[in-house]
């Protein structure tokens, strides 16, 4: 049995929960602890964490320490969201809690962030996979955006950022200097008019019965007896009739009635403003709200890769099934990919000894196949860069940024020349290593993509074999492979080149 302790530092709260996993039990929650800490107030207004909100956090990271000590924790995990994220002076900050507290936090890309949420949820287990079965939406609220991620017959769908967060929004709401009656008009207007275009690009004929609550207040406030709330798992209704309760009495007397601080109450309407107006306006019957952190799912993640646990729920293909839809949205050729994916996956397995890269790196070459041509959307002659633009503009859930960099310059260089580490890497954001995964990558991406160069997938049935110095692909002898064979030759001088290993086309006999 391990001890693991998650950290969340969240925009408005420093939370850390420690868990006993083992392979028989599973994951079971030991305590949970919370401090209330309004760092996002200070970076959504003014770009930077204050001196005092520092002070505070490594005092309270200090205590969250002695406590993991106490549980005597094997390991922690610490990860900051979009509070840290969006700071200006994020690496000074970091620095110092490090040096300050010795715990290091990572900060999560929301993508990731939102991830973890989603596997929170997952690691319910049953429930969660028997809802998503019909059209379901995940609705995670944090304090600085909102993420929407669409399911139908198990499948993500789409997966969409929106800058409504709770904190984020009652910022807004501070700066019109309305009457407090007004503020629910308002926060109706700036929510309605966000969702109007979700609703008209990714809704359209989508049926969504569902919708599954990730948040910080209505969560907290489930099962207290509260009209409308009494189960995590309501009729979408019900949330009027919760709204309708909190909206008849005082700040005060709310507060008293949850056992919740005063400050949380604007926050826990608005978060339930969202929820209700996201339930109309997609036109969902129930409302579940499993009651879930951040927390949990980074718990569920450390379970999982260490092997005491079985996912419940294939994770890798929801990643993958979002990259199908981005190139659904921009036109891709779904059996061309199809093609692109088998011989790059052939080539990437058989050259294993070789380039010495991992399950994770297979991942990114999938999605890179399936995300090849996407900039032909927008033009065919500038087409690399266009792919480029596109990949680093759209949210993979699950994929970290650098992630997704090393995706973009894979498929952008498929197109075109290969940059070298001075020239790719000048800004500073890729480090050797992701260069390198990049170039090995793209090496891999441009044999395959020539041997269709005809886009008439002529070379389903390919079979790769590494003899010393050279990779024999071989192909069907009824094809004509001329064109292939004329233009193969540069993208394997680069292959051979990153490799020091000579791909050659031969046809069976």
């Amino acid at each position: 049995m391990k001890t693991f302790a998650a950290i969340d530092v969240g925009s408005y709260e420093l939370a850390m929960k420690i868990f006993e996993i083992s392979s028989n039990k599973g994951i079971k929650e030991v305590d949970y602890i919370r401090h209330r800490i309004d760092l996002g107030t200070d970076t959504f207004a003014t770009g930077k964490i204050s001196n005092a909100r520092v002070d505070e956090l490594c005092r309270v990271l200090r205590d969250y320490g002695e406590i993991m000590k106490s549980y005597k924790a094997d390991q922690y995990k610490a990860y900051g969201t979009s509070a840290i994220r969006e700071t200006e002076n994020r690496m000074i900050v970091l620095d110092q809690i490090a040096q300050r507290t010795g715990i290091t936090i990572e900060v999560l890309s929301n993508s990731e962030q939102r991830f973890l949420n989603y596997k929170s949820i997952a690691s319910i287990g049953d429930d969660f996979n028997r809802i998503i079965e019909k059209g379901t939406a995940i609705v995670d609220i944090g304090g600085g955006s909102i993420q929407v991620s669409l399911f139908d017959k198990d499948m993500l769908m789409t997966t969409q950022n929106m800058r409504l967060g709770v904190l984020r929004l009652q910022d807004r709401l501070g700066r019109l200097n309305i009457r407090p009656e007004q503020n629910e008009i308002m926060l109706d207007e700036i929510v309605s008019s966000q969702l109007s275009v979700f609703k008209k690009l990714y809704l359209k004929d989508k049926a969504i019965e569902n919708i599954i609550v990730v948040d910080d207040y209505v969560s907290a406030v489930v099962g207290k007896n509260v009209a409308g709330l009494e189960q995590s798992s309501v009729e979408a209704t019900a949330m009027d009739k919760f709204l309708e309760r909190v909206r008849a009495k005082s700040v005060q007397e709310v507060s008293r009635i949850l056992g919740m601080p005063e400050e949380n109450v604007p926050l826990l309407f608005i978060s339930g403003v969202l929820i209700n107006r996201i339930a109309k306006v997609m036109g969902a019957k129930l409302i579940w709200v499993p009651g879930v952190t951040l927390c949990d799912g980074i718990a569920y993640e450390y379970a999982e890769r260490s092997k005491l646990i079985k996912p419940a729920h294939d994770f890798e293909q929801d990643i993958i099934a979002c990259a199908q839809n981005i190139s659904k949205r921009y036109m891709g050729s779904r059996r061309r990919s199809e093609t692109l994916e088998k011989i790059a996956l052939t080539i990437y397995d058989s050259m294993k000894k070789v380039h010495g890269l991992g399950r994770r790196e297979r991942l990114l070459l999938r999605i890179a196949t399936l995300l090849h041509d996407c900039g032909k959307y927008i033009s065919l002659v500038n087409l690399g860069e266009c792919s480029y633009n596109i990949i680093m503009s759209t949210e993979i859930i699950g994929l970290s940024h650098v992630e997704r960099e090393i995706v973009a310059n894979v498929v952008k260089y498929n197109h075109m020349d290969f940059d070298y580490y001075e020239a790719m890497g000048k800004d500073g954001s890729l480090t050797r290593k992701e260069y390198l995964t990049i170039a090995k990558l793209t090496a891999i991406l441009k044999i395959a993509n020539g041997l269709d160069r005809s886009h008439k997938q002529k070379f389903k049935n390919v079979k790769t074999t590494l003899k010393e110095e050279q990779l024999i692909i071989t192909v069907d002898a009824s094809l004509d492979v001329t064109l292939e064979k004329g233009l193969f030759s540069k993208r394997a001088d680069f292959f051979e080149e990153v490799y020091s290993v000579r791909p050659i086309i031969r046809q069976s006999r």
